[in-house]
């Protein structure tokens, strides 16, 4: 199994031998591949990556259960691009591995996150850097085609990096909200933050967004950087989460307090809990969950938090930072860029935000410094980035249509109940995070009188279907 750095390897060796004790440490190995790539000049007059370094772990069949639940709860695994272009290097004969067992070169680690190389660079060293005008040049080209023919055809497996790099500062500018337009990476490099629209009205900065190659692994590193500051502590999940957010805290450290209905009655017996000396590491929650649409308390949660010393982790994927504004409730926001975010359905991703203003900031923020590797792979950076220009009036279009449906939906007799925040229970809740212009997301879920109805429903209803949600065209 293909990892982008060794110390996501060492972290799925450790799993693998914690999971299953009848493995012994030996029949668990980490193996170091540098792809050495051959210079090729493209017409920018800046060279590809000449060398890229990938972990490989190496485990008997007795551990390939382990091996697949690491690889999905965590969300590490090498992309699919970056494996097709370690592939292609191979198989163009344009890479040379080096000795058996040879250890790569570490991702560098500085003062600066964003100054570091990643896993698509750590070991690229040798490659001179392009000058700002050849790297305005290529980003100039880059618009001028399309961005699949750019980015698979015309540079093939020579991506310039200038690309890369550029995207995810402009995809951290839009989380952040000082980027909101429509417009080219070269322009966009150029306007100035627009703090009137900051999610934190000028106290929050782009520098607090860490990018991740997948929303799941955006969670399990802030599991994983919490334990590290708290130590070894049981978490709460409190509502019904994405399985792998409830896998995560089960599965690393020693378990969680599951909400599963994330009623006030629940928060009503946690606190009961706290009272009684129980502590805990963070609670994980989402905002709107899925697929009830159901909206936490936050306030509350905070007003918990802060007494009895816990952290709380706000994932507002389906919610979206457009519509709603958690962050002030949460010390750290995770999404997954991968849904509605991008909208295309050809891309993953994922961030993680920290709230300036939060109780654990100062501690988190030096723990990344420390600990966070930028494995974002460049080329899904250059697509997500492309993806979510236009983010901005595709969510007010998808609000629309949603609440739209949800109208006709709610009139016939054959629906049992419609499932969307702006109906809830709950509304209060989503109100209070509610952004002025917000509207209540693109994601609902309908309850039939009868199976047979909805079975009916299902196979008549000519849309596309599928286990996802948030992209820019009807999914069931």
């Amino acid at each position: 199994m293909l990892f982008p750095t060794r110390s996501v390897a060492s972290r799925c060796a450790a799993f693998l031998q914690s999971q299953a004790p009848g493995i012994q440490q030996p029949q668990v190995r980490l193996v170091d591949l540098n792809l050495e790539i051959k210079p090729q000049a493209n017409d920018t007059g800046t060279t590809g990556p000449q060398s890229l370094a990938v972990c490989l772990v190496i485990f008997p069949d007795a551990a390939a259960q382990s091996a697949k639940a690491f690889w999905q709860h965590t969300g590490e695994g090498i992309s699919s691009r970056q494996a097709d272009f370690c592939h292609a290097c191979f198989k163009e004969q344009l890479a040379n591995d080096g000795p058996a067992n040879r250890r790569a070169q570490h991702s560098h680690r500085g003062p600066r996150r964003y100054q570091r190389k990643s896993s698509a660079d750590a070991t690229q060293s040798n490659i001179r850097p392009p000058s700002s005008r050849q790297a305005d040049d290529a980003i100039a080209i880059a618009e001028a085609e399309d961005c699949s023919v750019h980015i698979e055809e015309r540079y093939g497996r020579n991506l310039d990096l200038s690309l890369a790099s550029t995207a995810k500062v402009l995809i951290r500018r839009r989380i952040a909200g000082l980027l909101t337009a429509n417009v080219e990476p070269q322009k966009a490099k150029e306007m100035p933050g627009n703090l009137q629209t900051s999610r934190m009205r000028g106290h929050f900065s782009e520098d607090d967004v860490y990018l991740f190659p997948t929303g799941m692994s955006s969670i399990f590193n802030t599991h994983r950087i919490l334990m590290g500051l708290r130590g070894p502590m049981k978490s709460i999940c409190f509502g019904f989460p994405y399985i792998d957010t409830l896998k995560i805290l089960e599965k690393w450290g020693p378990g969680c307090l599951f909400y599963g209905h994330g009623a006030a009655g629940d928060l009503d017996d946690l606190e009961s809990r706290l009272e009684r000396g129980e502590r805990y590491l963070a609670l994980f929650c989402e905002f709107p969950s899925n697929p009830l649409l159901k909206s936490p308390d936050l306030q509350r949660i905070r007003l918990l938090s802060r007494k009895y010393d816990f952290a709380v982790v706000v994932d507002e994927t389906v919610g979206n930072l457009l519509n709603v504004h958690v962050l002030s409730y949460a010390d750290i926001v995770v999404s997954s860029l991968t849904k509605v975010f991008s909208g295309d359905s050809n891309v993953m991703g994922g961030s993680a935000v920290l709230n300036p203003t939060g109780a654990y900031y100062k501690e988190i923020k030096a723990a990344l410094e420390v600990e966070y590797e930028d494995n974002y792979w460049a080329e899904d950076a250059v697509f997500m980035e492309r993806n979510s220009r236009n983010f901005v009036s595709r969510i007010q279009e998808i609000n629309s249509n949603a609440e739209a449906i949800c109208d006709v939906l709610r009139t016939d007799d054959l629906v049992k109940e419609v499932h969307y925040p702006k109906f809830s229970p709950t509304r209060a809740f989503y109100d209070h995070c509610r952004n002025e212009d917000g509207g209540y997301g693109g994601l609902l879920s309908v309850v039939f009188h009868t199976t047979e109805e909805a079975v009916i429903f299902f196979d008549c209803l000519e849309t596309a279907k599928g286990p996802s949600l948030g992209t820019n065209f009807t999914l069931m």
